[in-house]
């Protein structure tokens, strides 16, 4: 199979064009392709007709993470496409036909990292939906003899209400020896060694990560920083209920999401900007934008609140794909 990488301007017509010849003008089934399109694209890799017309499709990529036109049971997608981790938080829209195991493949994650991040409490989908692929950093532990829920948690400094919700417990439920567990967001303490026993799960490191000077703004005015670089190259930053949360640099929304545990974020907003990276503001008790809108630096686009995992009023900022200055 050839491919060719397009530049998105130089794409758009191309897209439009094919879509109606081999996917018809059905209203519902353009809406879907250009809702991915909107969301995501930054390449568009066509694949060639003459070696692959009876499986044509057209994907879209983001950074690492895929988002198909077609969905997880199409060929040219399953056999065509590598699955790379990435930091990058991805959105699919679910077609008819499609499995959560299916789309947990495509993007690499477990069936439990979609759940986790869309509060969904069973595998049933419906067609239309759309899920946020929210990939997770923390530590892959295999439980031993003694081991309690609390005991992990401190052990890591996880949470223990992320612990149950993401590795389908009950509180309280005794952890069985041998059984794995995924601490979301957990750290080895760096006085102590990582045991044969468990693992950090790392998508990025900091260290490898670019560094753009001046292109990121402090996501509020004033404030007080209250823990350092954590997570997903995150910082958190304390202030009043209400205080306003301003877009860090120019970009398109791509998700706003209010209500919800949302993986432990709460309220939040990912914006994705042109030299490739994503900005995400969690906990927020107010958001202004929506999914596709365009921001410029410095708008407000939601307050500071404690929605979500959070024990007091500030906002989780991270920026995924560079350093974080801040």
């Amino acid at each position: 199979m050839v491919v060719l990488l397009l530049p998105i301007s130089a794409s758009a017509g191309l897209v439009g064009a094919l879509s109606s010849i081999f996917f018809g003008d059905s209203n519902q089934e353009n809406l879907l392709i250009n809702k991915n399109i909107q969301n995501m694209a930054i390449l568009v890799a066509v694949a060639n007709p003459l070696t692959d017309s009876q499986n044509f499709n057209i994907p879209t990529v983001e950074g690492n993470a895929l988002v198909s036109n077609i969905g997880p049971a199409g060929t040219v997608l399953d056999s065509a496409v590598s699955k790379p981790a990435s930091d990058q938080i991805s959105i699919y829209v679910v077609r008819k036909g499609d499995t959560i195991s299916q789309i947990a493949q495509m993007f690499d994650v477990s069936v439990n990292t979609i759940k986790w991040g869309n509060d969904l409490s069973s595998n049933t989908l419906k067609e239309g939906q759309t899920l946020v692929i929210l990939p997770i950093s923390g530590v892959k532990y295999t439980v031993v003899k003694g081991d309690t829920l609390a005991s992990v948690a401190k052990k890591y400094n996880g949470d223990i209400n992320e612990i149950v919700a993401y590795n389908n417990l009950q509180t309280g439920e005794a952890l069985v020896p041998g059984s794995i567990v995924i601490i979301p967001d957990g750290e080895v303490s760096s006085s102590a060694s990582t045991s044969v026993s468990s693992s950090v799960i790392r998508l990025t490191s900091s260290s490898g990560l670019k560094e753009y000077a001046g292109y990121y703004l402090r996501p509020i005015v004033g404030g007080v920083k209250t823990q350092g670089i954590h997570g997903n190259n995150a910082v958190d930053l304390a202030a009043p209920i209400g205080t306003p949360i301003l877009a860090s640099a120019d970009g398109q929304v791509i998700i706003s999401r209010f209500g919800g545990w949302n993986g432990g974020y709460g309220n939040y907003i990912v914006i994705r900007h042109n030299n490739g990276t994503q900005t995400l503001y969690a906990h927020a008790s107010k958001i202004n934008v929506s999914s596709g809108d365009t921001v410029k630096q410095g708008d407000v686009i939601g307050a500071v609140g404690t929605s979500g995992k959070s024990t007091g009023p500030h906002v989780h900022f991270e920026i995924r794909g560079a350093k974080n200055p801040f």
